[in-house]
């Protein structure tokens, strides 16, 4: 399955799957269209998404700021946004391939 990517406005948006309080962290891979991400982090007082975009700052090398939770603050399946990137970019970056 492929990561779906949308441009818009200058930035790209794409779903993601979570799991907190998982062994380390990582990006798992895509399944049904979202990026399957897992962090240490317990889903507390925002910790969970913290990690989310410091590990995806980290993987699309962008700052912390240019990332963005859309949708799904509080929920494991979330929509997020990253300013200044192309879907490319982000698919190269995350070395995945587009089908």
């Amino acid at each position: 399955m492929t990561l779906v990517v949308e441009s818009r406005r200058g930035a790209v948006r794409f779903r993601l799957k979570v799991q907190a309080r998982a062994r380390r962290d990582e990006i798992a891979g895509v399944h049904d269209g979202a990026l399957r991400v897992r962090v240490t982090a317990p889903p507390v007082e925002g910790r969970a998404n913290w990690a989310v975009v410091e590990l995806l700052a980290e993987h699309l090398r962008v700052s912390r700021s240019s990332i963005k939770i859309a949708a799904g603050e509080r929920a494991p399946l979330k929509l997020v946004e990253v300013a200044g990137l192309d879907p490319a970019t982000v698919l190269e970056r995350l070395r995945l391939r587009s089908e």
